[in-house]
């Protein structure tokens, strides 16, 4: 997520944020919260994918091909079905490093889950799985950065299989997000549906650490103001809230996002788009953003709030 090389000032900056961002306000009471054991495949797919043995899911690298095999056996056990291009959409295109410029052949991993109100038209969920590999001997391996928003994409996955979306959803796991939106900007230039099927791209993006200010940031309500009554209704969940933000002209460098993630090449395309996504930690792009840092009980009441939110966007669009 965001910029690999952001500075250290503008990190800081990004952690000392006014108090000025509008939140949610007072909402009805929450759903009975799932019981300890029901997150049991989320905490795992977290783990898992932030392993050391992972290498630090670098595009290309074989902890990449790791972590994507782990992707794509999670969805064929869940069910979720390929699309009609095929499981599987690779891809070469010139990337950032600290280095320069080089050549990098990754893979995005697509999956569809039928709607049964409007078929024919798409919410394309997406989530980043890789990060930024192995750098000075040290594994940074991107718990929340971005093997969270993995891990939640994968467990709304599961709900939505347990009961369909109004919606088709696209599932898409997307491959160098951090060496320049490179899977996203292939995917909305070879998409497997027609851009104008697209309803909105729901893009989740670090999901695990919102104990930095309590909040899941919902970015692109500034951008399409329509959406945001329909998330004001949703309640907090534990000590988490939705808020809204980071999207305005006032909002500059660090502080806005609506460059910073995948959801950007959807932006581009003129397609409706949301990102829900925490606030910078002080483990952000470094190696210590570990498996071992995530507050679960945080990181669960995230990703309710993201499902829930998918929820009344599903109901809510192409009324």
């Amino acid at each position: 997520m965001r910029p690999v090389l952001a500075s250290l000032t503008a990190i800081a900056a990004a952690l000392t944020l006014a108090a000025c961002e509008t939140t949610t306000p007072a909402a009805t009471e929450a759903p009975v919260a799932a019981s300890p054991a029901d997150y049991a495949q989320l905490m795992d797919d977290l783990r898992i994918l932030s392993a050391d043995d992972m290498q630090g899911r670098d595009t290309g690298s074989e902890g990449g091909a790791r972590a994507r095999e782990y992707i794509v056996g999670r969805l064929e056990a869940l069910g979720v079905q390929a699309s009609s291009m095929g499981r599987l959409q690779p891809w070469e295109m010139q990337g950032r490093t600290r280095e320069g410029t080089k050549t990098f052949n990754g893979t995005n991993i697509i999956g569809v889950i039928p709607g049964t109100r409007v078929s024919d038209k798409y919410i394309v969920v997406t989530a980043h799985y890789d990060h930024v590999g192995v750098n000075d001997g040290q594994v940074f391996n991107g718990a929340d950065d971005n093997a969270s928003g993995v891990a939640t994409m994968l467990e709304l996955a599961k709900r939505l299989k347990a009961n369909p979306p109004e919606h088709t959803v696209l599932i898409v796991a997307l491959d160098g997000e951090e060496r320049g939106l490179l899977g996203a900007k292939h995917f909305v230039e070879a998409p497997p549906v027609p851009l104008s099927s697209i309803s909105m791209n729901l893009n989740f993006d670090m999901t695990a650490r919102a104990d930095s200010d309590g909040k899941l940031w919902v970015t692109g309500t500034y951008q399409h103001p329509y959406f945001r009554p329909v998330l004001e209704r949703i309640a907090p969940r534990g000590t988490v809230s939705l808020a809204f933000g980071k999207d305005t002209p006032e909002d500059k460098g660090a502080d806005n996002w609506v460059e910073a993630s995948d959801h950007a090449a959807f932006h581009r395309a003129g397609l409706p788009f949301l990102y829900f996504g925490v606030n910078y930690h002080p483990d952000y792009h470094r190696p210590s953003d570990d498996f071992e840092k995530v507050v679960p009980a945080t990181f669960q009441s995230s990703t309710e709030l993201a499902i829930e939110g998918f929820r009344a966007l599903d109901a809510w669009l192409d009324q």
